[in-house]
């Protein structure tokens, strides 16, 4: 079967980036972007260290998707409203439907004046402040502190939670605990877990089915299949076999109405081609799940709206 077969409504990617280091590198930032070759948490970045638009991202597959979600990039951006305009930029230019996740400061004293300016941007919709974090484990690391424990952090969430707005949550198992009780005095707010809990050892499944137990039970809480090859470079040998049991245990969890599929390109470039990121998971995912996984719940969940 094509994947127009699987899916005949078409599809969202509720987990994209678009960058520009090399042409506005001055303007926005992108400190990692420009410091090649500097190790991240997923590895080597050099081969993505360079201008991705929104052109060559529509360009990946033949079948593009119909609407994606684009997540903020860099956690130390100077202005990250500069982002967040660049990239209504790109999605206008190429007559895209897209979402935009934005960075901002949740502990920063002028975090309502950061917000109202990513409003103006027609397509902003949520924030994702990076919160993963393992004090044993620097080289994972991505959060400079430990947000969760920040009570000033905390109170942001509240201010999301006042405006309607979405937030992305990256953590580590061990984490998830610590985000529940950060959660707990915002009930109504739509938060959606990136890279699908970040497994990033094998040897500690137990603890990662646990912590996506514990993250299912909360109201308005959303899951991505994403960001595997963050961990795994060989994530999509054999099916997706590696994988297979963690999508099935989130399926079990969240149910697919409370599952979306993001490719995390071009950082997933670094393991796989677009179209083996989409259709390996399309194979791992019921086909009775799928209208859910790769559009309803992203729909829904960003308030995309397609005709």
């Amino acid at each position: 079967m094509t994947s127009d077969d699987l899916l005949p409504y078409g599809y969202i990617d509720a987990h994209h980036h678009v960058w520009a280091p090399d042409s506005h590198g001055d303007a926005i930032g992108y400190g990692w972007l420009r410091d090649i070759g500097a190790m991240k948490p997923f590895g080597d970045p050099t081969p993505i260290q360079r201008d991705y638009l929104m052109a060559e991202f529509l360009s990946e597959a033949p079948d593009a998707p119909r609407a994606s979600v684009h997540v903020q990039t860099d956690g130390t951006l100077p202005d990250p409203v500069a982002e967040t305009r660049f990239v209504q930029a790109q999605a206008d230019a190429t007559d895209h439907p897209v979402k935009i996740v934005g960075l901002a400061d949740l502990g920063a004293e002028d975090l309502t004046g950061t917000l109202d300016r990513h409003a103006e941007s027609r397509d902003f919709c949520g924030v994702r402040q990076i919160a993963a974090r393992l004090d044993h484990r620097p080289d994972l690391t991505f959060a400079p502190q430990d947000y969760l424990a920040d009570e000033q952090w905390v109170n942001g969430l509240k201010i999301l939670e006042d405006r309607g707005l979405t937030f992305d949550l990256q953590i580590y198992p061990e984490q998830a605990e610590a985000a529940l009780e950060a959660l707990s005095a915002t009930p109504a707010l739509t938060v959606i877990i990136d890279h699908a809990l970040c497994p990033y050892d094998p040897a500690k499944i137990t603890q990662w089915q646990a912590a996506v137990a514990l993250m299912a039970a909360r109201d308005n809480t959303f899951i991505k299949l994403s960001g595997w090859g963050m961990y795994d470079a060989e994530w999509d040998l054999n099916g997706g076999v590696s994988v297979q049991p963690l999508v099935s245990h989130i399926l079990e969890r969240f149910g697919a109405d409370r599952v979306m599929w993001g490719s995390n390109f071009p950082v997933e470039k670094l393991a796989t081609r677009y179209e083996t990121c989409r259709d390996v998971h399309l194979d791992m995912v019921p086909e009775d799940a799928h209208q859910d996984v790769f559009f309803n719940s992203a729909a829904k969940t960003y308030g995309l709206t397609l005709t």
